[in-house]
């Protein structure tokens, strides 16, 4: 039996953490909700068997992070990405390292979908290289190389970038 209304307390809950931990991967807001919709549709269809056995905020990163990689699969053969439209304010909050935090994203968004994905499961939600490699259905082995990857392409661009880098306290701060 699907208890409702236990689900919307969930969803509620969590919808913010996983938009953010989408955005990090996808770069976009809208593409970051279009992802936790996506990956809290399948969490409602799993979810009296979640209720039985616990993990329910596990399941609903693991949705979202499989909506982003099967929408970046998708996009590679049929979307073509246009610029964002610069002059459309955010509606959010820019004070503070607006710079930093920009070359942050952006060097996300030139990182392969699986790369982003370990870095930001690894880092932004802090998940070990097994939960990493359970999360994304690769080996160990795959996550550390990907991240190393990541990393290794991370300092790339920030050593190369005009400003010297990023300072310890923007690259904390995504």
């Amino acid at each position: 039996m699907r208890d409702e209304a236990a689900f919307v307390e969930f969803a509620e809950a969590v919808r913010g953490r996983l938009r953010r931990t989408a955005y990090l991967m996808c770069g976009d807001w809208d593409r970051a909700s279009d992802h936790v919709q996506e990956g809290l549709i399948r969490v409602y269809v799993a979810w009296p068997r979640l209720t039985r056995a616990g993990g329910e905020y596990a399941y609903a990163r693991k949705a979202v992070t499989s909506a982003f990689l099967d929408s970046a699969r998708r996009r590679s053969s049929t979307e073509v990405l246009t610029e964002h439209d610069r002059d459309v304010p955010s509606g959010h909050d820019l004070a503070g390292s607006v710079a930093e935090r920009a070359a942050l994203m952006s060097a996300l968004a030139d990182l392969p979908p699986r790369q982003r994905a370990c870095v930001v499961l690894r880092f932004f939600e802090d998940l070990s290289v097994a939960d990493t490699a359970a999360l994304l259905r690769c080996t160990e082995g795959t996550v550390k190389s990907q991240t190393s990857r990541a990393l290794a392409s991370l300092r790339t661009m920030f050593d190369a970038a005009p400003t010297g880098g990023l300072t310890t306290e923007g690259a904390t701060s995504w």
